[in-house]
């Protein structure tokens, strides 16, 4: 497998889009990033698993996975070594990245913003003033 075969991939899936981060092709749904081709230079893609799903991808297949050096592979990020993914392997590790971020999207939905405490007493305290007037 290759970079073509990863876009590919990565832009089957569902809402799926093709992005840049930092000068890197990156992959997203819901306008969140679930996979890069920022180390493709080095032949990985990377890919945003939990720590768990990263232990059994390692596990399971260490010639084909290992963790992102640093503090972002403690928190899942992943490399695949392209030329060692089949297609199953690169289908089966970028539906569990785009899975993972389209239910993190339904999840941390944004609340209506709502004025801070201070900015609503200030106005209140205001109106008071103008009262006594």
């Amino acid at each position: 497998m290759n970079a073509k075969d990863f876009k590919r991939i990565a832009l089957s899936l569902e809402g799926a889009e093709e992005g840049s981060h930092m000068g890197a092709i990156d992959f997203r749904v819901g306008g969140r990033i679930f996979a890069t081709l920022a180390h493709v230079k080095q032949g990985y893609g990377n890919l945003m698993l939990t720590p768990e799903q990263q232990a059994a991808f390692v596990h399971e297949l260490p010639e084909a996975f290992l963790p992102i050096a640093g503090g972002w592979g403690r928190m899942g990020m992943t490399h695949i070594r392209l030329a060692e993914a089949n297609e199953d392997v690169m289908m089966g590790a970028l539906r569990t990245a785009w899975q993972n971020r389209v239910a993190k999207n339904q999840t941390t939905k944004k609340a209506p913003k709502t004025p801070p405490l201070k900015t609503a007493a200030k106005k209140t305290a205001s109106k008071k003033r103008i009262r006594r007037a």
